[in-house]
């Protein structure tokens, strides 16, 4: 895991809250950054409010959130407009009479950045920096009386604008932060309205939702997901007997403490809670050396050309050899074996070329916790949207049924629709997996029904198809409470991972008796997952593919040029290639390219059938048996 995320640019601008704000941590901020990790991989707040510590830390790249509507307005508005509200702001006067008549517009009416700024101008004017609204939901807090207060800071303004430019910023429920956003690694600091312990300790009449006792119970709920997910959680709350109850499995302190907007003396001292959760580490089911954990058999398997699922367990019994924290699949194709190195506990970069293979790596190996409610994947086969008849207009006759043709219409108009990036990838994974279920042989060199065996695959409805891969999509999905990622990219430009890593290669193996063109096969899927944008479909051809991506293994000297900068990209990895003995370049070639940047070159061979034969008459029969490399150096 890297260390904490450095601050963002601006560092000499002082960095303070825009608001004065009820229950605020400002005081026990020294106490909260003394319980935080060393090291996590992101910063997410859900309840920022006036964001004290957010402030404070000035995190890159965090997360933000809040259902107050006008607060994120303020946000939002300063991270893009903060010259403009400086400008308003100049034009208030602290006067109680256009107090009273500012309070009274509407901000929903005005531009953000208006809006924004009469926020500011309520907040530094009013009473005790208050923000309380009537059942109406009509700000009503009395005018302040301040003799000089700072209303325009505009150096603090400035300097949240740095931070806010580089922070996703979202009106949301905390429920709905915590399960799409949170990932292991992350850090998240949790700071409610408070339980009530007295009337003056109510923070509940301070906001314009209630917090009510259910809220705190699905709260806690929350946190042991967090808990068991991998991230690290500090939690505030006042000093009541469900907190310590709901958070007894953790680390719970109390802190005296004192308030602000009491309206008594004797009750502006308290106690605090701070409930510090530390992520749970993974636990690794007990197995054999080499075997494949259960989990692998609810991938979605599909057949792809290449995949290594029959190959499992000897890929399992060289790469499990090696204690890397981080393994690189670089050549992600089907994603299967990135998906059982994340079923080892590992953290997986899983690469490739084809946006397809990228889009169902990100379901399946970046996501750990997203799903796609059925009901919402029986929505997407419903008409409702404009479609374009795309497929219907250029496949017609080809792979589907017009019927068809115009379902996949249907759900590519709903899909893009769909704003949750990873539910979206989900559908997409689950839509081209429903077609290649839905083609003889799952591939589409050919059009015509040719190879049409009468299997189950065949027999299912599109529908069912779809629905069905939705649902093996969602069984999937699981968390190792690691930091995965799913990238869309050339392999020679794939980052080089921090640390004691493994880079697993199995690029398109080129023969000069074979095709190794994954796009050629592909093609109609693949522009599903690209929905046709920046492809060129050759119309001339008979299956209206599109040009192949240009790849260097596509011929001899083309796959050596390619190992040999590979090779030397990950020279301080381990690297493990599998390879065939069909393939050039051929076993000797391979182990010297190897030897020019590793100590020990192994080769491990493993006897394998392809599911059949992709080499053509000219190669002669039995020529889809071969062995199998897996070129290890370390």
């Amino acid at each position: 895991m890297p260390e904490k995320p450095e601050s963002v640019p601006g560092e000499s601008l002082p960095c303070r809250p825009l608001l004065k704000w009820a229950g605020g941590k400002t005081q026990l901020l020294g106490e909260i950054r003394a319980r935080m990790p060393a090291r996590y991989r992101r910063y997410i707040e859900p309840f920022v409010g006036g964001g004290a510590l957010f402030f404070s830390l000035r995190p890159a790249g965090g997360v933000i959130a809040d259902k107050n509507p006008e607060l994120i307005n303020l946000y939002r508005a300063v991270s893009r407009d903060v010259r403009g509200i400086i400008r308003q702001l100049r034009q208030y006067r602290n006067d109680e009479e256009e107090f009273y008549a500012v309070r009274l517009q509407n901000w929903q009416a005005m531009s953000p950045s208006e809006a924004a700024a009469r926020t500011l101008f309520l907040n530094r004017t009013g009473y005790n920096g208050l923000y309380r609204v009537n059942r109406a939901g009509r700000f009503n807090v009395p005018f302040g009386r301040y003799k000089n207060p700072l209303v325009v800071d505009e150096e603090a303004l400035e300097a949240a604008k740095a931070l806010l430019s580089d922070t996703t910023i979202l009106c949301a429920d905390f429920r709905e932060v915590l399960s799409d956003i949170a990932r292991p690694g992350d850090f998240l600091f949790l700071d409610p309205p408070y339980l009530p312990v007295s009337r003056y300790a109510d923070f509940r009449r301070y906001t314009p939702d209630p917090f009510s006792l259910d809220d705190h119970a699905a709260l806690a709920d929350e946190i042991e997901r967090l808990h068991a997910r991998g991230c690290h959680v500090i939690l505030t709350n006042a000093n009541h007997p469900f907190v310590h109850e709901a958070y007894r499995a953790f680390t719970v302190e109390v802190l005296p403490t004192r308030r602000s907007i009491s309206a008594v003396g004797k009750g502006r001292s308290g106690e605090d809670v701070v409930v510090t959760v530390r992520p749970r580490l993974p636990v690794r089911e007990s197995r054999r050396p080499g075997e494949v954990s259960p989990q692998v058999k609810k991938f979605p398997e599909t057949r792809w050309m290449g995949s290594k699922h029959k190959l499992l367990p000897e890929i399992l019994g060289v790469l499990s050899r090696f204690d890397c924290e981080t393994v690189v699949d670089l050549f992600a194709g089907s994603g299967i074996v990135g998906y059982m190195m994340k079923a080892e506990g590992r953290r997986v970069l899983s690469n490739d070329h084809m946006v397809l293979s990228s889009t169902t790596a990100r379901a399946l190996i970046e996501n750990g916790t997203i799903t796609l409610p059925a009901d919402e994947a029986k929505a997407l086969l419903e008409p409702g949207r404009p479609v374009d008849r795309f497929v219907e207009q250029t496949f017609s006759g080809l792979y589907f049924s017009d019927e068809i043709n115009r379902r996949i219409d249907i759900l590519r108009a709903n899909i893009r629709a769909i704003e949750h990036p990873v539910r979206q990838a989900i559908a997409l994974t689950a839509l081209a997996r429903a077609c290649l279920k839905k083609r003889p042989r799952g591939i589409f060199t050919y059009v015509g029904h040719r190879y049409d065996d009468g299997r189950r695959d065949l027999r299912l409805s599109f529908e069912e198809q779809f629905l069905e891969a939705v649902d093996r999509i969602n069984g999937a999905v699981f968390d190792n409470g690691k930091d995965n990622l799913a990238r869309n990219g050339d392999a020679l430009t794939c980052p080089v991972p921090d640390g004691p890593s493994l880079v697993y290669i199995d690029p398109p193996y080129y023969s000069p008796l074979s095709d190794n063109s994954y796009v050629r096969r592909y093609h109609f899927v693949e522009g599903l997952a690209r929905d046709w944008q920046g492809v060129d479909i050759e119309m001339d051809t008979l299956t209206r593919k599109f040009r192949s991506y240009p790849t260097p293994f596509s011929s001899r000297q083309g796959a050596s040029m390619a190992f040999d900068r590979l090779f030397e990209r990950f020279r301080s990895s381990v690297l493990v290639v599998s390879y065939a003995s069909n393939a050039r370049p051929v076993l000797k070639e391979m182990v010297a390219l190897m030897k020019k940047y590793k100590r020990h070159v192994e080769v491990v061979p493993v006897d394998y059938r392809y599911c059949f034969g992709n080499q053509g008459p000219a190669a002669g029969k039995g020529r889809n048996v071969v062995q199998e490399y897996l070129f290890v150096g370390t």
